[in-house]
């Protein structure tokens, strides 16, 4: 037997746990993932772009998949196969997003130069932004084949060789479910459509700037997670002791961000959500609050100076409605763990 085959299959088994664990709200598995991948990433995305673009494909690669574990199918082909797929279309769209940028032509006279950009204009990107929320949400009433398919081609833009090769089925398959999917949606988003005409503007382009915003947020995060400087803090009680609930706060000293991860938390009460706090002196500063899934996960990045420095004490607590300004419910969750 191979040995060398055998190592690529125990590698690529690890893998598919670290996404599972991710998809799980574990974000200590993507330093493992990141540690492995970036570097052949990196090399990939160096082979067309400079280094400071190639890092930057990296660093968007990672976010992809911080976002999207869940929707990782070990059956459907490797995580590196994954991963590769949405790298190679990272560095198409950046190639192809600087065929489009502003050339120098000469004017009919007085031979001089002036700026000539194809790019879609504001309102094009408007179009382009609104299109995909839209599909997003009505791809929910879709079946999870048809829904994996033209998620792929839509929202992550690959082309259908590409939704084929990821999803490790024959062309004309993948092509099937695209165009069965699209025949569902003609309905529910027919609505969505008529409404862009409604939608001003303004409030179009103040969406794609929440999501830039978002997608920089992410990036640092990620950051975050990545570094080998971070300690974990590990939030507990002796009133869940084995029952596996438990939160995990990271964050960097000297840097003004936190990650908070809920693991196999109960169901919030209906009208209520759980809410993190860290603590400096005697001043509680709110993380942020959460509704578990189904499976008791949840994820809160936080951003605030106060972060930058390391707590005296964590706790997360069941509050009313979105939150409360100060802890007011019942310790769920505590770092040091509360002793009964």
């Amino acid at each position: 037997m191979n040995g060398s085959g055998d190592s690529a299959g125990d590698e690529a088994a690890q893998d598919a746990e670290r996404v599972r664990g991710l998809a799980a709200g574990d974000d200590s598995c993507l330093r493992a993932l990141y540690a492995r991948h970036a570097p052949w990433i990196f090399a990939l995305a160096l082979r067309s772009l400079e280094r400071a673009s190639a890092e930057e494909i990296v660093q968007d690669v990672f976010v992809a998949l911080w976002r999207n574990a869940a929707r990782f199918d070990a059956e459907r082909g490797s995580v590196r196969g994954w991963l590769s797929v949405i790298a190679q279309r990272r560095i198409s769209n950046e190639l192809r997003g600087r065929s489009r940028r502003p050339k120098l032509e000469p004017q009919d006279a007085g031979g001089g130069l002036e700026a000539v950009d194809p790019a879609p204009g504001p309102a094009g990107l408007a179009w382009q932004e609104y299109r995909r929320t839209a599909v997003r949400s009505a791809l929910e009433t879709l079946p999870r084949e048809q829904r994996q398919a033209l998620g792929l081609a839509f929202l992550e833009e690959l082309s259908h060789e590409q939704v084929a090769e990821l999803l490790g089925l024959r062309l004309g398959t993948a092509k099937s479910r695209i165009r069965a999917a699209l025949a569902k949606l003609r309905a529910p988003l027919a609505p969505l459509v008529a409404m862009l005409a409604l939608v001003a503007l303004s409030g179009a382009i103040g969406l794609l700037l929440r999501e830039r915003a978002t997608s920089s947020l992410d990036e640092r995060a990620i950051d975050l997670l990545t570094s080998s400087e971070v300690v974990p803090l590990r939030l507990e009680s002796e009133a869940t002791a084995g029952s596996g609930i438990h939160a995990t706060y990271r964050a960097l000293p000297g840097a003004p961000l936190a990650v908070m991860t809920y693991t196999h938390f109960p169901a919030a009460p209906a009208g209520a959500s759980y809410q993190a706090w860290a603590r400096h002196g005697s001043v509680y500063t709110p993380i942020g609050s959460a509704r578990p899934d189904a499976a008791g996960h949840a994820r809160i990045v936080a951003e605030g100076a106060a972060f930058a420095a390391a707590p005296d004490a964590l706790m997360v607590t069941l509050e009313p409605g979105s939150g409360s300004a100060v802890p007011t419910g019942p310790v769920v969750v505590a770092w040091p763990k509360p002793q009964q």
